[in-house]
C-alpha cells in the first residue's frame, strides 16, 4: 500500500479520508482486487443529474400551476350562464344576454346605457361573484 499511495494522491477526489478506505481494500490478502470502484465518479457528479434536476423544477414551478390555472380558466368558460357578471380580457364588465354555441361567442349587456356587444368566450377572463357586484 506505501508505493500506491504516491500514485493515489495525484488522483482527483483522492482524501485523506479516502486513505484508510485503500488501505483496508489493499490489505486484504497478498493479491486483493483492485480498488477501482473507490476511484470512479459518483453518478452525482455527472454533468446529466443537474441539468435533469433544473427541468425538473422548472416544471413544477412553472408549468404545473400553469396547467392548473388554465384547467379552472376553461372549467369557468363551460360553466357561464345567462345572467353571470363577467370581465373581459380588455376589461369590460358586463351581464350575460346570450350564449352562442355554435361560434363560440358571448354576448354581454354593458351598463350605463344597456349596450350589448358580443365578445369571443375565451375573452372572458373572469366571472364576478355576488360579492363583489355590491361593491
Amino acid at each position: 500500500m506505501e508505493e500506491l499511495w504516491p500514485l493515489l494522491t495525484g488522483l482527483p477526489g483522492i482524501s485523506l479520508d479516502m486513505r484508510s478506505l485503500l488501505e483496508v481494500t489493499f490489505s486484504a490478502g497478498p493479491n486483493p482486487a483492485p480498488a477501482l470502484f473507490l476511484l470512479q465518479a459518483s453518478p452525482l457528479s455527472t454533468p446529466f443529474v443537474p441539468i435533469i434536476l433544473m427541468v425538473v423544477i422548472f416544471y413544477l414551478v412553472l408549468f404545473l400551476p400553469m396547467r392548473r390555472r388554465q384547467k379552472k380558466t376553461d372549467e369557468m368558460l363551460r360553466n357561464l350562464q345567462n345572467g353571470d357578471r363577467v370581465v373581459t380580457n380588455g376589461g369590460v364588465i358586463g351581464t350575460i344576454v346570450s350564449l352562442g354555441e355554435k361560434d363560440n361567442t358571448v354576448t354581454l349587456r354593458v351598463r350605463p346605457d344597456n349596450v350589448k356587444i358580443q365578445f369571443s368566450r375565451g375573452a372572458v377572463t373572469a366571472l364576478l361573484s355576488q360579492n363583489e357586484e355590491k361593491k
